[in-house]
């Protein structure tokens, strides 16, 4: 879930919103690739195949619409769409990204460059899956936030949670 964080933080800047108006819908089919809630309570949903080619093409040729290949989405043979709430205490992935979201300043940089490691250090079975979002939150909780950085302090910033966070994993064994 740290990239759905991830997209909250983008949505967060993107589109100007706080972070208590972007939310997260799981969503088991893969179908639905983003949903845009209006103030008049409609809403418009980017629907296609489970594959990301489709929002990545169309991101890339916006607002041209081109022929992508892969095959048409036929709702009538997938039958449904469910939707859930995340549960936040079994996906705390999303607590730090909101955290780091509403905190701003170089706290997002920070999550995701810890993020970064902790998931080489996972692929390279040095740790086991949950030890991620711990290794973020450490991380997270030990950075001192400057809440209106420049580039260099955003760089800096990234190397700083780069290199604490591989201190904890030698530290960790």
């Amino acid at each position: 879930m740290f990239n759905k964080g991830l997209e909250m933080i983008e949505a967060h800047w993107l589109f100007g919103l706080p972070m208590v108006q972007v939310d997260v819908v799981v969503h088991p089919q893969s179908i639905v690739h983003s949903m845009v809630e209006f103030v008049d309570g409609s809403v418009l949903a980017q629907l296609s195949v489970t594959d990301m080619c489709f929002p990545i093409q169309y991101a890339i040729t916006y607002p041209e619409r081109r022929p992508s290949g892969l095959p048409p989405l036929d709702l009538p043979k997938l039958g449904a769409l469910t939707f859930e709430k995340p549960d936040e205490k079994r996906f705390p992935a999303l607590r730090l990204a909101r955290e780091a979201g509403e905190a701003g300043g170089t706290l997002p940089g920070v999550f995701n460059a810890a993020n970064e490691v902790a998931v080489e250090a996972f692929l390279d079975e040095k740790i086991p899956f949950p030890r991620i979002w711990e290794l973020v939150e450490n991380v997270m909780t030990s950075h001192p936030n400057i809440p209106e950085p420049d580039l260099p302090a955003i760089v800096a910033a990234d190397g700083w949670a780069r290199a604490e966070a591989r201190k904890r994993l030698r530290a960790s064994g």
